[in-house]
């Protein structure tokens, strides 16, 4: 396993400890979770990922990047005529 050293402020280490305290989990825990909840995953395993989904999927590839599109400013928040508008 890899070890990572980061700077963080005092206010934010102290935050991250006591939310791992909460959680009866260490501080490498909290942060692996945390990383899993917001979907960060290699290259590798990302492409996996799509690619088993492709094989379930009855969308062609069209409707499946429309849907993915969607799904995408959904879950950001973003109106979807916005983020057109923004990249010309």
């Amino acid at each position: 396993m890899a070890r990572l050293t980061i700077t963080l402020s005092d206010e934010r280490h102290q935050a991250l400890k006591e939310a791992a305290a909460r959680r009866g989990k260490t501080l490498g825990e909290l942060i692996d979770d945390s990383l899993a909840f917001f979907g960060i995953k290699t290259e590798a395993a990302a492409a996996d990922l799509v690619a088993r989904a492709r094989a379930r999927s009855s969308l062609d590839p069209d409707a499946a990047e429309h849907l993915a599109v969607a799904e995408t400013h959904a879950a950001r928040r973003v109106p979807q005529g916005a983020a057109a508008a923004s990249h010309p």
